[in-house]
């Protein structure tokens, strides 16, 4: 039996280039599990071992690595920054314990790390942060610890102070210990120094402590009593107790600096991971639901002697087949036995169960609640279903996908490539949740949506480069939808009279606007039963079954109420059937005349800019319709924020670097959908028409 209180399960988290995966590499050097350390800019990172991540310098998909730290075990999670593949770090806050935000000295709160820290809030995952890159020009620890409280409006404590900045960098001071830690310049992270801070530093050291202690004593009533009447500090131990606690109930996120670059001040993180993050047990159980995804009050609570309870949260391909990574919520998991996949309703057998250190792994016997590890042989599993026990079933709370707002149409160059490609797209719609491939049932074409032109194009060079399929990709396509903005009474006969019994349903009905974001609601206000109660749900079918191709472009349609109010039946003539084709037929009918308008997805649009930049990037902002929200200046340039339309957007990063001398970054995510204006709408649908025609 594992020690479960020696578990971490962790994430790493933040903006792109804020350093993740240059911490996670002196993680696992610090803990012994590599002995050369890899760096991110020569392709060498050990969590980095896709091509693409290699050649790119940026992490796209997460990978799971476990080491141990101070008789601690780490199951640790990289996860990449870029908005394209903000999948991969919501699915991996899903399973985790707690998190470790990292911050760029610099840079600061960047648009992507507000993102994370949202969906951690969400997940409610304790984190510590890393203030990383202090030796980097521009570098300001206050300033960040400023700008975590002011834009994400959360509290950071302050658990150590920075010694030198940017190029002086050279250690920091611990504020419980009052002790500085002071690393040489060899670049060996284990070579330091402990010793008695510069004292020139002495006042700051006192009025962050002070700061630190009236934080943590809030969380134990004596301690609290006994420093506010007596002014009598609480001891290392009852301190770190405090911290703890207030750590786990999120009241506060212990705050620590360096530069993982330069190898100085990873392993306070790695101390604070140990001393203040929740293990498995100290983390609120996860909820089990029915299978309409209801809660049923009961909990997977994390103890190896309960039934079987685990979460897939991450499909990979590789060359031994799938490999399903598993975090186990309860009971215990051995190799060869049955489980069961409760959203499929099958068995699977369970092959081997590895542990993974990125791309290698090492083969266990079994695992535990607790336990993170990647099973090998299941057939039919995928991200977001739960595994338990075939006596004892039932279901986690499920993960949630966004849609994807981006398409292109791919087709292989040769007819050789057509069967290849088929099988390849379905292995990576398996590995990523947020990918979706379709064919376009009147043109044949093979459709990929995603959700980002760089998410795209990662996929076409994995196809490339993984499976060996040349393909010949099309312009990007905007998902737009469709939706109504009048409120229309109708009403449709569906008569056929043919040998033997016949067809009849008459429906009366109301097509109206619906709440934005309400999606489809039906509801039936019929009474005294001219339309029995039986044929309601055919009605309700007929309508939703077409609401996915609007009448002016074929695309789906959005917020939509439809109430039935009267009708006629016949004893013999009418069926589900009948009501179903009326309501198709219906639907055809009324949606033309209830001025449909289309709709474009607008997405939030974060931009950096040099100062002397900022009137041409907001003036092309404009240009391409987008609506300025707020600018913030900064130490190194200013933040624009805006809503633009995604159709506005394509190619957007090339024309910034042109603007901005290559130094202007941005990264937009959807937001929602508004109204078309009338010329784009007219321009789109005569594209659709001519597509069609082509």
């Amino acid at each position: 039996m594992a020690d479960l209180s020696l578990y971490r399960n962790i994430g790493i988290f933040a903006h792109v280039d804020a350093g993740k995966t240059t911490t996670t590499e002196r993680i696992l050097k610090l803990t012994g599990k590599i002995h050369k350390i890899g760096e991110v800019h020569d392709g060498a990172a050990t969590t980095d071992f896709m091509v693409q991540e290699q050649e790119r310098g940026i992490t796209i998909q997460s990978a799971a690595t476990t080491c141990y730290w101070k008789g601690h075990r780490f199951n640790i999670i990289d996860t990449p920054g870029h908005v394209d593949f903000t999948i991969e770090v919501y699915r991996s806050l899903k399973v985790l314990d707690g998190g470790v935000g990292v911050f760029c000295g610099s840079g600061g709160v960047e648009p992507q790390s507000e993102t994370n820290w949202r969906y951690a809030n969400d997940s409610k995952v304790a984190r510590v942060i890393l203030v990383n890159k202090l030796d980097r020009i521009g570098a300001d620890f206050y300033r960040v610890v400023k700008q975590i409280e002011d834009v994400l409006a959360a509290k950071p404590l302050v658990m150590v102070l920075p010694i030198g900045i940017e190029g002086a960098f050279c250690g920091v001071v611990d504020l419980l210990t009052r002790k500085a830690w002071v690393w040489d310049d060899s670049g060996d992270p284990t070579k330091y120094n402990i010793q008695d801070p510069p004292e020139d530093m002495a006042d700051l050291i006192e009025e962050w402590r002070a700061k630190l202690i009236e934080l943590a004593v809030e969380h134990d009533d004596d301690a609290m009593e006994a420093y506010l009447m007596e002014g009598a500090e609480p001891d290392l131990d009852t301190l770190k107790r405090c911290i703890r606690t207030g750590t786990i109930k999120l009241a506060f996120f212990p705050t620590f600096c360096g530069s993982a670059f330069k190898n100085k001040g990873i392993q306070l993180v790695l101390d604070g991971v140990v001393d203040y993050l929740p293990n498995p047990m100290e983390v609120p159980p996860q909820p089990e639901v029915d299978l309409e995804g209801n809660e049923t009050g009961s909990f997977a609570i994390v103890d190896a002697d309960r039934p079987l309870r685990a979460l897939a949260f991450k499909i990979m391909d590789d060359r031994f087949g799938a490999l399903t990574f598993t975090r186990i919520y309860s009971g215990r998991l051995e190799k060869g036995t049955n489980i069961l996949n409760t959203y499929t309703g099958k068995t699977e057998r369970v092959g081997r169960i590895v542990e993974m250190h990125a791309n290698s792994r090492e083969e266990v016997e079994s695992a535990q609640a607790g336990d993170i590890v990647a099973l090998v042989g299941l057939k039919g599993t995928q991200t977001g279903h739960t595994l338990c026990d075939p006596k004892d079933p039932a279901t986690l709370e499920p993960m949630v996908f966004p849609d994807p707002v981006i398409s292109i149409a791919i087709a292989p160059k040769d007819k050789a490539g057509q069967e290849k490609m088929g099988i390849a797209l379905s292995k990576m719609v398996q590995e990523d949740p947020s990918f979706r491939v379709e064919t376009d049932e009147e043109s044949g074409e093979t459709i990929m949506k995603g959700m980002g032109e760089l998410h795209l194009d990662i996929k076409v060079d994995i196809l490339r480069r993984t499976h060996g399929i040349e393909v010949i990709v099309g312009k990007p396509q905007v998902a737009y939808r469709e939706t109504i903005t009048k409120r229309v009474e109708d009403s449709y006969t569906h008569k056929k009279q043919t040998g033997g019994s016949g067809q009849y349903a008459k429906i009366d009905y109301i097509v109206e606007p619906g709440e934005q974001g309400s999606g489809y609601v039906f509801e039936s206000a019929v009474t005294g039963g001219n339309v029995p109660r039986e044929f309601w749900p055919a009605v309700d079918k007929g309508f939703k079954t077409s609401m996915v191709q609007g009448t002016m472009a074929g695309f789906p349609l959005l917020d939509v109420k439809v109430t039935l109010t009267d009708g006629a039946f016949h004893a013999v003539d009418s069926s589900a059937i009948a009501f179903e084709i009326a309501a198709k037929a219906a639907y055809r009918q009324t949606v033309p005349k209830a001025a449909p308008q289309l709709m474009e997805p607008i997405m939030k649009v974060d931009v950096f800019t040099p100062e002397d930049h900022v009137g041409d990037v907001i003036g092309d902002l404009n240009r391409r319709r987008g609506m300025i929200k707020s600018q913030e200046p900064g130490v190194t340039g200013v933040r624009i924020k805006a809503d633009a339309p995604l159709s506005e957007m394509f190619g957007y990063i090339g024309h910034l670097r042109t603007m901005t001398s290559g130094r202007g970054q941005f990264s937009m995510e959807f937001s929602h959908y508004t109204a078309c204006p009338k010329n784009v709408a007219e321009a789109v649908i005569k594209e659709v028409q001519e597509r069609k025609k082509g």
